[in-house]
């Protein structure tokens, strides 16, 4: 078995993950990072979610690294792309017009940015990239993680690789350390009693987690594309759930903020203005017109002829998958929840192209195209399922709805910490549950990522560097988004290499005021916020 020697060790190649490896290695440390068959890049690319931003990212509110990925999103379409004149000229270009975010645009896009961003670090030989990889099993002496065992998973892999780490960092969809490490840690809702949150359940529902969703992306153009009818249908057809006002297979479904039914719409290639579209999710949460919520490519941005039909990103309520989750439970039981979230999102697909209702008084939208060549894939879907829900570490400090919750925070604004190594914002937004659970999307205040949430309580070199922080299940709902999963991986990253570099240990910089003062000066250094200015929530 192949064995390597590094200062910092960081599985799974997410936002996260790309985070910490940057950091990392920008400040002087050795690194391995690993991922399994799928592109790096997680939510953003992989999972094929177009970023879930707060309303001022264009002004403030994320690190420094984050911006310059997006602006190289969009300088890689100004270079690559042939845009109009006037969507050339457009600073804050967004390319898909979509209304979830000022910025959608092609998974495949911000693949390149990142492969680009680490590349110095590669070509210096700072940066091993160990791909397809699996954690399998890890080595602990007493409360430190000493070597990680990573598996193949796939073609091009070699055989086992042993890493020995100084540091090591889950940066995992579903906090995979966690439990190889003998890590403490959280699954699915805690109790009222524990967490104090209102909230929170009356007892603790380890399995109860978020539905995760398999999307896809499609385009609409001349011909028929539907599908071969998924073995399944009849099955997902026939699905009405508790919460839900009718069917599943529908354009109808709670609205997340009111529970109230809302009644959707889909109107593919509609003759809008692209460069005028705002998208603010404070304003207005854009949900109930989903060809234009998550697209990714809105045609009248490029040159005429370029697009035949815009593209857009199906990341819909009806593909919400609510059986079971997809871990924790046992292999087999897991691999047919994954397999259930791929039925259901082709069986929505295949109900919009032969049953859905069309503006017209039709039905049915045999013109709907899968476009799985911009995501990576032969069968159409993203590479991986999109994971709203992880493994959390139990860590010195856990993030309550008390610290962030608008309605309980009011004019006095999310918890302050003097341990803060970051910033973010988003609604407490929670999906439909495999408990039965339905939306919980409540107003937050612009919150603060405290050091203690990233440092378990007893390991002494494993941090996380995703949705595994000590969150709680309800405010994983507002933690668990782009631009703070890649704060969290950045603070992470920075702080193992801090270690490295003065041999201080986290929980050591964690508790002593001067080195916690060095270690928030580096990331300061960074363009890292560490608080908010004056500014409400929603």
């Amino acid at each position: 078995m192949k064995e390597v020697r590094t200062d910092v060790l960081v599985v799974g190649g997410g936002l996260g993950g790309v985070a910490a490896a940057l950091a990392a290695t920008e400040h002087g440390a050795r690194v391995v990072l690993t991922e399994g068959k799928r592109w790096l890049g997680g939510q953003l690319t992989a999972q094929a979610t177009p970023p879930d931003e707060h309303p001022w990212v264009e002004m403030l509110g994320v690190t420094a690294s984050y911006r310059s990925m997006r602006e190289g999103i969009r300088a890689y379409y100004r270079r690559h792309y042939p845009l109009t004149a006037q969507a050339l000229r457009t600073r804050q270009l967004n390319p898909g017009a979509g209304l979830v975010s000022r910025l959608c645009h092609e998974p495949r896009v911000a693949v390149a940015v990142l492969e680009a961003m680490l590349a110095p670090a590669r070509s210096s030989g700072r940066l091993t990239v160990l791909r397809p990889y699996r954690a399998e099993s890890a080595a602990v002496d007493g409360d430190a993680v000493t070597a990680v065992t990573l598996a193949p998973d796939g073609e091009g892999a070699d055989g086992p690789v042993t890493v020995q780490a100084r540091y090591v960092i889950d940066a995992t969809e579903t906090g995979e350390l966690l439990p190889l490490t003998g890590a403490e840690y959280v699954t699915g809702a805690e109790s009222r009693a524990e967490t104090g949150e209102p909230s929170a359940k009356d007892t603790a529902e380890p399995l109860t987690m978020q539905a995760a969703s398999w999307c896809f992306a499609v385009d609409h153009v001349d011909g028929d594309h539907t599908i071969d009818r998924p073995a399944t249908y009849d099955h997902w057809r026939s699905v009405r759930p508790d919460i839900w006002p009718g069917p599943l297979l529908a354009f109808s479904w709670p609205n997340p903020r009111t529970l109230e039914p809302s009644a959707g719409w889909l109107d593919p290639n509609p003759d809008d203005d692209p460069l005028a579209v705002e998208a603010d999710q404070s304003k207005d949460a854009g949900t109930d017109d989903l060809w234009r919520f998550r697209r990714i490519a809105a045609r009248g941005l490029f040159a005429p002829g370029a697009y035949a039909s815009d593209i857009t990103l199906v990341n819909w309520p009806m593909i919400d998958y609510m059986d079971g989750p997809l871990f924790e439970v046992p292999a087999e039981e897991a691999a047919k929840h994954r397999a259930g979230a791929r039925e259901l999102a082709l069986s929505a697909l295949y109900w919009m192209q032969t049953e859905a209702p069309r503006p017209d008084g039709g039905t049915g939208f045999p013109s709907l195209r899968l476009r799985g060549d911009l995501l990576g894939t032969d069968d159409g879907l993203a590479q991986d399922v999109y994971t709203r829900e992880s493994r959390r570490i139990r860590a010195v400090t856990t993030i309550r709805e008390d610290d962030v919750s608008l309605a309980i925070r009011g004019e006095h604004g999310a918890t302050r910490y003097a341990d803060s190594v970051g910033i973010g914002m988003y609604r407490i937004d929670l999906h439909p549950s495999t408990g039965g659970d339905t939306y919980l999307d409540v107003a937050s205040a612009p919150f603060q990522i405290p050091l203690g949430a990233l440092l378990p309580r007893r390991l002494t070199n494993l941090l996380p560097a995703a949705k595994n922080i000590g969150t709680t299940h309800i405010t994983n709902g507002a933690y668990r988004l782009h631009p703070v999963e890649w704060n969290i991986g950045e603070a992470a990253g920075a702080l193992a290499a801090h270690c490295v570099a003065t041999g201080r240990t986290p929980h050591g910089v964690h508790a002593t005021p001067g080195h916690l003062d060095d270690y928030r000066s580096l990331l300061a250094g960074r363009g890292v916020p560490l608080a908010w200015p004056e500014i409400r929530g929603y």
